[in-house]
């Protein structure tokens, strides 16, 4: 019964991290909105997003499995290495960044 629980609280803190990285990865225009169906890079909101990850993982230092620990850390590495080569990218030739189209409200 208490397994279950560890097990079911593992799966929750597995899906909360997948979302923030999958919302960091749309923020970077690296996949399509499952809301509009398209991309955009917005620079700002993925480094909020990504820095979301980072409080997390110091927050729970020392509560976390080792496969918890390695997942979190493999993806903010990952993360940040994609905006930092976009940030370089879009600094190099800001004529090209893609605003955010703005939401229908309607």
């Amino acid at each position: 019964m208490a397994e279950d629980r560890i097990d079911q609280k593992k799966v929750l803190f597995l899906g909360l991290i997948q979302s923030f990285i999958t919302s960091a990865w749309i923020q970077m225009g690296k996949q399509k909105s499952p809301i509009t169906g398209d991309t955009a890079v917005n620079l700002k909101e993925a480094r909020f997003t990504i820095d979301m990850l980072e409080m997390i993982e110091e927050k729970t230092k020392g509560n976390l499995s080792e496969e918890e620990k390695q997942i979190l850390a493999g993806a903010l590495s990952e993360l940040k290495i994609n905006f930092v080569d976009l940030k370089i990218k879009q600094d190099k030739h800001p004529e090209k960044q893609k605003e955010p189209k703005p939401e229908n409200t309607n």
